[in-house]
């Protein structure tokens, strides 16, 4: 069902700010053109009953089925696309063997297209399926790859932002699979720049550019610095690593005798489009800079009970008032779903507060602050909290905001909801959907008013 002039009827949840979720009952929708909402209209509203008849006499409402109901699309704001291959494998190994033993050699293949457009083809159409609708993508060294990557998200018509990796340091980087010199690094992540900036199907800017130092450890000072002035001069998204590890953070305070969030702040990479992936040992100094420079941070908690041995703390930053988005860091996270990464957000927050030490009393092994969120802090942050970090008019209902949503099918044959009293209150039915739902349960999925995934659903104009 496309979804452009027109209006829906819509039953659902959004929640555009943190802690609170906002029921749709019964609310109007108009959709744009464009894809993007012109009004909404809620029943307690003087005007509604009158524009209501006005619309069904125009044959252009649209109602849902039974037992479903709209959320705004997830945002993942941390993806490897060319990892895509080794999801669910090669998890055994610390980060810094992971990289060399499995991750380079992979993403080195994608100098193959005709590897590199299957492995993206699948990507892209997976995770539409599972409900993402705008996506932040690592792709590889390779120009050519790249611009592949963003062409198929055109052609798919998901919301994503695609980054050239660069990656220049001949101590931390494989001879076979790195960017010749600091200047290759830079001027081909200004070539992909111009090619996203250019593309002819991209007039709406559905694809934008993002500037991706790979992490401080893969880079040379020289390549940071020029990536750095690159971001000054176009304003575009910037993307990396920060603080992911004991070894990926103790190895920066040894090599540039302070934090990641400093150093890329002095190179002039911390900024209010700079999205830092994990970020879990920074100090209180990091996340007050973070704070100043309106930079966001990707919380990965499923990769990061692989890679990280911290949790990072969500809730902390969150009242601290940083940009928050969520990612599924396809493949250190074995899971492309949003669903998962928000599970496991609630669940690894709650274990920060409590503790793990079985040999410790309660009292002893609890964290002494409070650090649990619960699912709506989790609905919201991979929604319209990931938007925000993004600076994206996505991931809500409303006025100006682009209609990026998910059907959620609560009867699907194939689905994993189960509903089991009609008279569930609405925080209980949505907690079943973060909790319970599974790609069974996507029956369609929309990016600017576009269909563009799911089993479909009988359109229903009135």
């Amino acid at each position: 069902m496309m979804l452009r002039n027109a209006w829906l009827l819509a039953r659902g949840f959004h929640a555009p700010v943190c802690g609170d979720v906002e029921v749709l009952d019964d609310t109007l929708i108009e959709i744009d053109a464009d894809g993007v909402i012109g009004d909404v209209v809620r029943p307690t509203e003087a005007r509604y009953e009158v524009l209501k008849s006005a619309i069904e006499g125009q044959g252009i409402l649209h109602r849902l089925p039974e037992g479903c109901y709209i959320l705004p699309g997830f945002v993942d704001c941390h993806v490897h696309a060319p990892q895509y291959p080794q999801l669910g494998s090669a998890l055994d190994v610390p980060l810094e063997v992971w990289l060399h033993k499995y991750t380079f050699p992979l993403e080195a293949r994608f100098a193959d297209l005709a590897y590199a457009r299957r492995a993206y083809d699948l990507l892209v159409a997976d995770l539409l399926a599972n409900g993402t609708t705008t996506a932040l993508y690592f792709a590889t060294i390779h120009q050519e790859a790249t611009r592949l990557l963003a062409d198929i998200c055109l052609e798919k018509g998901q919301r994503a932002l695609v980054g050239k990796v660069a990656m220049d340091h001949p101590e931390n980087c494989p001879d076979y699979y790195r960017d010749a010199s600091p200047e290759a690094a830079v001027e081909g992540t200004r070539a992909l720049i111009d090619y996203i900036f250019a593309h002819p199907d991209n007039a709406s800017g559905l694809v934008k550019p993002v500037i991706t130092p790979r992490f401080i450890p893969a880079c040379t000072d020289a390549a940071l610095e020029g990536l750095g002035q690159l971001a000054q001069e176009c304003g575009c998204h910037v993307q990396t690593h920060c603080s992911e590890s004991d070894w990926a953070h103790g190895y920066v305070l040894e090599r540039h005798g302070m934090t990641d969030a400093a150093s890329l702040d002095r190179f002039g990479l911390l900024g209010r489009r700079t999205m830092l992936a994990h970020s879990n040992f920074l100090t209180a100094s990091d996340m007050e800079l973070l704070k100043v420079r309106e930079a966001a941070v990707a919380h990965c908690p499923l990769s990061n009970s692989f890679f990280a041995g911290a949790v990072f703390p969500l809730r902390a930053a969150l009242e601290k008032g940083l940009h928050i988005g969520l990612g599924t860091d396809i493949s250190g996270g074995p899971s492309a779903s949003m669903f998962e990464a928000s599970r496991n957000a609630i669940t690894v927050s709650r274990m920060l507060e409590t503790g793990v030490d079985p040999q410790k009393s309660a009292a002893e092994r609890a964290s002494g602050a409070p650090a649990r969120i619960d699912f709506r802090h989790a609905f919201h942050v991979a929604t319209a909290g990931g938007a925000k970090a993004l600076d994206l008019p996505v991931g809500q209902f409303a006025p100006g905001y682009a209609f990026d949503a998910m059907l959620i099918d609560c009867n699907a044959p194939g689905g994993t909801i189960r509903l089991w009293d009609e008279a569930e209150t609405s925080d209980d039915l949505l907690q079943r959907i973060i909790f319970t739902a599974s790609k069974g349960n996507i029956a369609q999925v929309w990016v600017a008013g576009r269909a563009v995934a799911g089993t479909g659903i009988a359109d229903q104009a009135a």
